[in-house]
């Protein structure tokens, strides 16, 4: 135990936070860039090519240049899948309990979603809509 400090290791810790913290950073990035859709496919290629040959400066050009839109086309996709679920779950509800119950717990949801309902409330008018 004496060949390896305490302090050496909590710097070897560090450096594998920022390495896994560096990788994290360059998925994030190529993942964007092949989320954006205001960029076509040569455009696309480039950056991944800058990203991935010079990739501090690569990293550090993209966020300056297009950093400031990442949060939308974040939010955008996920907003999207939360659609695509929605519209999966009101499928499947009603193919077995009839449109009309779906469509009520789908109103519900979004109240409660919204602060008009409560949870507790949202429990008892779905317990009535179920029976």
């Amino acid at each position: 135990m004496d060949d390896y400090p305490l302090l050496n290791l909590f710097l070897t810790m560090l450096w594998f936070f920022l390495f896994i913290a560096w990788i994290w950073l360059l998925v994030t990035l190529l993942t964007d860039v092949f989320r954006s859709k205001d960029l076509g496919g040569w455009t696309k290629a480039l950056w991944t090519i800058f990203i991935l040959v010079l990739p501090l400066f690569g990293a550090l050009i993209y966020l300056i240049a297009r950093g400031s839109g990442m949060a939308e086309r974040m939010a955008a996709d996920y907003q999207r899948r939360d659609d695509a679920f929605r519209e999966y779950v009101r499928d499947a509800a009603s193919d077995g309990a009839g449109a009309s119950t779906a469509d009520e717990l789908t109103k519900l949801a979004r109240l409660r979603d919204e602060g008009v309902l409560s949870p507790e409330e949202f429990q008892s008018q779905k317990a009535k809509l179920l029976v």
